[in-house]
């Protein structure tokens, strides 16, 4: 494509990855928005600028959050029928029960989504705790649920789980420590209930990327191969193995490569034989999670991509399983994964908006004074001989002029005024400078992260630890991008800044097509209309993670679900006032208020306020107290 084209919208859909990462559900619709297609059975789709602008009528300010429901339902659908495929082709003689892990979302209305969606295929729950225990007992309303009891147990815990077998389903308590054995037997004996046990393997094989440490012979869960024989003698001795019905692994979360998957497989499914020919009842092979997500599109192993798919996926773990099992002339078992992070993902999108900019783009360099400093005629000779060839040694006489003026500030012969001239022309000259390294064929070293230290900063209405914590933690790459004017060419390059006021609060990563860049492709803030940004993939983790950082709390968050004539808004929960979060931290907004009232009062007798200046005062702060906690924009 010539560089002289006129920009279009297929520009952008390249510019920002969305058809590697966006399909099916993300696309860059032909007037210029991102369209949403939440089912991609149907054509219908649903254009996220206008829904904001529909959303923000009925009151529901940025930054919001939204859920689409429907590629929740497409999600687990997508899972389950490439396991039922896998296993057809395969001739597998059982089959597949997916769990939703808990912990990847908690959110009430999600969990419900999940339970609903998942019924045609006996979707179940994974708890990773006792309140997740308590959230899946309540959620899975039906018989014959599957639920798996994970992480660290106590007494109560596992009580719960072995009587809520009584409830007619299926839940499966899983040793993560071999002390737990001695619980699960003492709840055995005061209940007289025989439970449903399950072991969770250390295996040698480890996953790949930021999180390949959480397996292996050291990892924080699961029993080494002395532990589970441990287990199955204790158990043998009271009669009881046939108790032990499941073996669990897990290599780690958002494993991007398929071999470190078959290589577990491998060791998993001959430790799975060796149980059955020990005589324990083995029913259950839990492969735990790791099923990654493509966030730059890229379908590469990098960190952030996968270079497998779904399909791969479940095709290299049936055969894998059944070739153990059919060799060793074990039953195969019913396979379970427990892929949080691949079916909740998706379905979540925040929207937020930009309420202000920094840049240094739009300096200019004045008209030189004939009096005018030494230093600032040199800089003056440096901006006027930049040309393509000569970058390199113009950066390296503007870098010293900068510092020289800094130098000569500090001992008093430079004032403010003529320092801030040198640095205006400074960096009028790096912006130069950078542009005419876009011709060059190869870029100085130093060079290199000029185009970084002259981009925009976007400041942005949400809070970067609440919504997106993992992109500071851990330096997650999500797909952020305009979510309008894709038919207009972004001129300007940026980061993005949150409304806390910690450094930290900064986005300069983002994803590209070969690794990642550390601008974002925006355009220009307009005065007349809103400019909003979306943070795609955003389901899995970030809302229960996210924090209060200057009190800044939950955003707004609306469930979407697509009709034949639209969408219909079906959940709406709004974000946290300042009220709310002020009682998380223990403070009695009605005490407050009487202590502010107080002082103004006494300003009011000490004559330092009016009647009306009190009033005002006193409005601002009750109405602040119940506001969302973030900027409202004036429209």
């Amino acid at each position: 494509m010539a560089n002289d084209a006129p920009w279009s919208v297929s520009k952008s859909a390249e510019l920002y990855q969305i058809r590697g990462w966006g399909e099916p559900y993300y696309l860059a619709g032909e007037g210029g928005q991102v369209e949403v297609r939440p089912n991609p059975t149907v054509e219908n789709t649903i254009n996220l600028f206008e829904l904001v602008k529909d959303l923000r009528a009925r009151g529901l300010e940025l930054p919001l959050l939204i859920r689409f429901s429907d590629i929740l339902a497409d999600r687990i659908k997508r899972i389950n029928e490439c396991f039922a495929k896998a296993i057809a082709e395969y001739n597998y003689p059982n089959v597949y029960r997916g769990v939703y892990p808990v912990k990847v979302n908690q959110q009430r209305h999600l969990v419900e989504e999940v339970v609903e969606y998942g019924k045609p295929w006996q979707f179940g729950l994974e708890a990773g705790s006792k309140p997740e225990l308590l959230i899946a007992l309540s959620a899975m309303q039906d018989t014959g649920g599957l639920i798996l009891c994970n992480g660290y147990k106590d007494y109560k815990y596992i009580e719960t789980a072995v009587l809520a077998q009584r409830f007619g389903k299926t839940v499966i308590v899983t040793l993560e420590r071999i002390e737990e054995l001695d619980i699960i037997l003492k709840v055995s004996d005061a209940t007289g209930l025989r439970p449903l046990i399950g072991v969770r393997a250390k295996l040698t094989a480890k996953g790949v990327g930021r999180w390949a440490d959480s397996a292996g012979e050291r990892a924080k869960f699961g029993l080494t191969s002395s532990e589970i024989i441990t287990v199955v003698d204790r158990l043998a001795e009271r009669n009881m193995l046939d108790c032990l019905q499941l073996l669990h692994f897990h290599i780690g979360s958002q494993i991007s490569s398929i071999i470190p998957i078959k290589n577990a497989m491998q060791e998993a499914s001959k430790i799975f034989v060796e149980l059955a020919k020990m005589g324990a009842a083995m029913k259950y092979l839990d492969v735990g999670g790791g099923l990654a997500v493509d966030y730059d599109g890229s379908k590469t192993d990098f960190h952030a991509s996968k270079n497998y798919n779904v399909d791969e996926y479940a095709h290299d773990i049936v055969y894998a399983v059944k070739e153990a099992c059919e060799k060793a002339s074990i039953t195969c078992p019913t396979i379970v994964s427990e892929s949080g992070r691949a079916i909740a993902a998706h379905q979540s999108v925040l929207l937020f908006e930009v309420v202000g900019t920094s840049d240094v783009l739009s300096l200019q360099v004045g008209e030189l004074q004939p009096n005018a400093h030494a230093l600032i005629k040199g800089l003056h000779e440096t901006y006027q001989g930049i040309v393509g060839k000569n970058v390199q040694e113009s950066w390296h006489d503007a870098c010293q002029a900068k510092d020289e003026a800094v130098s000569l500030f500090k001992f008093g012969y430079l004032s403010l005024r003529e320092r801030a001239e040198a640095e205006r022309i400074f960096w009028c000259c790096a912006r130069r400078i950078a542009q005419n390294m876009r011709r060059l064929r190869f870029v100085p070293e130093e060079l290199q992260n000029l185009e970084k230290e002259l981009a925009s900063i976007y400041y942005c209405n949400f809070s970067i630890f609440q919504s997106a914590p993992d992109c500071w933690a851990i330096d997650q790459l999500f797909p952020i991008m305009p979510i309008h004017r894709l038919d207009e060419e972004p001129t300007v390059r940026a980061t993005l800044a949150d409304l806390t006021c910690d450094s930290d609060g900064a986005i300069d990563d983002f994803i590209d097509r070969e690794d990642i860049k550390h601008v974002l492709e925006v355009h220009d803030v307009k005065d007349t209309e809103p400019y909003i940004l979306g943070m795609f993939l955003n389901g899995a983790y970030q809302e229960i993670l996210g924090d209060l950082h200057n009190l800044f709390g939950d955003t707004n968050t609306v469930h979407v679900r697509l009709t034949e004539s639209g969408y219909h808004v079906s959940h709406v929960v709004k974000g946290d006032s300042v009220s709310e979060v002020l009682h998380y931290v223990q403070y009695a907004p009605e005490v407050m208020i009487e202590k502010v009232r107080m002082q103004a009062e006494r300003a009011l007798q000490a004559g330092e306020i009016t009647i009306p200046q009190m009033r005002l005062l006193m409005r601002n702060y009750e109405e602040g107290l119940a506001n969302y906690t973030y900027l409202t924009i004036d429209e």
